[in-house]
């Protein structure tokens, strides 16, 4: 199992990817960010729907990560508290179904690129390898 590279989805709201984005793959990588991770880019956090984060798990994802503005500074007001209440429900649904809560996160990190952004899909890499690949891909 030690060879095992997570399939890592970023859920990201616009603000808080602007410039995780603009840095290259290659710069990003160079700062730690996980290989098996791929940056999802949405308008808002708040735009995101439980059956978006759903599918990502039946396309494969290992993990899911959710990352929005603080709760306090959502430039859409209350984006952010929408989007953790929508990965709280993921979390249930997958606790629902035997499977590990943790594969999803929600994490609310401040605008622009910082190491905090690279730390959070870090420790879920770490979170999944522990776990190992999700039952519930979907058939390819």
């Amino acid at each position: 199992m030690s060879d095992f590279t997570p399939n890592i989805q970023v859920f990201c709201c616009h603000y808080t990817s602007q410039q995780a984005l603009s840095v290259s793959p290659e710069g990003l990588r160079a700062d730690g960010f996980p290989a098996g991770a791929s940056i999802n880019r949405v308008v808002c956090g708040g735009k995101l729907k439980v059956s978006s984060l759903l599918k990502a798990f039946e396309d494969g994802a290992d993990g899911v990560c959710v990352v929005a503005c603080p709760e306090d500074k959502c430039h859409n007001l209350m984006g952010s508290q929408r989007a953790a209440k929508r990965a709280g429900a993921v979390k249930k649904v997958l606790a629902e179904l035997g499977l590990e809560a943790e594969r999803i996160s929600m994490h609310h990190l401040e605008r622009g690129f910082h190491q905090e952004f690279v730390t959070v899909a870090q420790e879920m890499e770490q979170r999944v390898k522990a776990m190992g690949p999700s039952p519930i891909k979907g058939e390819k």
